[in-house]
């Protein structure tokens, strides 16, 4: 997802991308709700993280996680990148094709849950996963698929929230330890993978706005050897 609230008009006029959708239709509604009660719920800019760790690499093919209104897979379409960008709710997948569209950029959207999405393996040359909401499971499924999707020579780019308050969280119904950090991902990695970064750092917030009341991120970079 982008990170910060701000004004704008709904994409609402546009045909829908989202036909045939695969994952939890209840977490697809919790989303869809969650994009109705407001005409536009992230900043409309690109993650900051995003930016730096990807300014540099040569362009391929990418798939954004959680994609939300579009705004990472807009910045990488403009910078040469082939995207492909998925998220569970259709109301923001439309809202992301109407900003693509005005941008003059062509993206693949894809309707569905990462687990549910069943790409071939090694797709994609960078696979960005910016604050996404991934519940957890006992075989681990949203952690392997973010690095199945990645291509031999490919990189994982997986950002989180720093300093999240696990007792304040639960107490809201959010319990921090039902979804994939960083640190889950790390802990699959074998000889075939090699850790570029793996750091807590300060955050660049936009003023105002969802998310600003975290300072750091967590950002972890790992390149796929094989």
């Amino acid at each position: 997802m982008t990170d910060d609230i701000a004004a704008g008009p709904p994409a609402s006029d546009l045909p829908s991308p989202t036909d045939g959708y695969v994952g939890d239709p209840a977490v697809r509604a919790e989303w869809d709700d969650r994009y109705s009660d407001r005409q536009q719920l992230w900043s409309g800019r690109p993650n900051g993280a995003l930016v730096a760790e990807v300014t540099g690499l040569a362009p391929g093919r990418v798939l954004d996680v959680g994609c939300g209104e579009g705004a990472d897979a807009i910045w990488l379409a403009r910078g040469g990148w082939d995207v492909t960008a998925l998220d569970v709710s259709g109301v923001a997948l439309e809202r992301a094709a109407g900003h693509a569209r005005d941008a003059g950029v062509t993206i693949r959207w894809v309707h569905a849950a990462l687990t549910g999405a069943l790409f071939p393996p090694g797709s994609f040359d960078l696979v960005s996963a910016q604050y996404p909401a991934l519940l957890r499971t006992p075989d681990a499924a949203a952690e392997r698929a973010l690095l199945a999707a990645v291509a031999p020579g490919g990189v994982l780019l997986f950002v989180h929230h720093a300093g999240v308050d696990t007792r304040q969280a639960q107490e809201s119904g959010f319990d921090p330890a039902d979804y994939v950090w960083p640190s889950t991902v790390v802990e699959l990695l074998d000889d075939d993978w090699e850790v570029e970064v793996d750091e807590q750092r300060p955050r660049v917030i936009p003023e105002g706005g969802a998310g600003a009341h975290h300072a750091d991120d967590l950002v972890l970079r790992v390149r796929r050897l094989r």
